[in-house]
């Protein structure tokens, strides 16, 4: 039976991104096509078969971006033991745009990581409250897939930053050294270009693993 799955992808900036994803996408057997959307940074994937979401988050991944994750905890009260929560987790990973569920039975605590576009916080709460369990809930109004895009821009926005402090000092001895401004003394020997080597590292490393 064909079925389409929405994916919310968090990290493209241009055309380039977003065919990139599309190329991996299409590389998982069962994926009959895939279409990225920049403007709205969705991929909507239509499927021959039915496939475990984490493979087409993984698709995503291996090509350099994420997809935009929502996060809901229950509080369980009346999880009985080992086997009743082993049915539990088989029923909620039947669902649509669910991604990981992970039941701690020692504190009754059920943690569902799920794809906001697939699935809805408030359709787990109406599920598990058919399924007849009562819980204390800790689930986010705030919209999750507009949570996770501001935390991407929070992360972002520090990588700019720091890339900005180490970047900017080495451009400017660069400069220097290339254009004579630096006393002759500092320009011939060889610790500047251990300095500017200890500045481009973490641009390199650090800025550039993420970005």
């Amino acid at each position: 039976m064909e079925k389409s799955v929405v994916l919310p992808i968090l990290g493209m900036t241009c055309a380039n991104c977003s065919a990139a994803v599309e190329r991996s996408l299409r590389k998982e057997a069962g994926v009959k096509s895939a279409s990225v959307n920049l403007s709205t940074e969705k991929a909507t994937v239509d499927l021959e078969f039915k496939l475990e979401l984490p493979l087409l988050v993984d698709r995503v991944r291996r090509a350099g971006y994420d997809v935009a994750m929502g996060e809901a905890t229950f509080l369980l009260e009346n999880l009985s033991d080992n086997s009743d929560a082993l049915v539990l987790e088989k029923r909620i990973k039947e669902l649509p745009g669910i991604y990981k569920v992970q039941i701690n039975l020692s504190n009754s605590l059920l943690r569902v990581e799920y794809v906001p576009t697939e699935i809805e916080a408030n359709e787990l709460t109406r599920i598990l409250r058919e399924l007849g369990y009562k819980f204390a809930e800790n689930v986010s109004s705030e919209d999750a897939e507009a949570m996770a895009r501001k935390r991407e821009m929070v992360l972002q926005r520090h990588y700019l930053i720091v890339g900005l402090i180490f970047t900017i000092p080495l451009f400017a001895l660069s400069m220097a050294n290339d254009f004579g401004l630096l006393p002759g003394s500092m320009a011939h020997s060889s610790w500047i270009n251990w300095i500017m080597l200890a500045l481009a590292t973490p641009v390199q490393f650090y800025v550039g693993r993420f970005l």
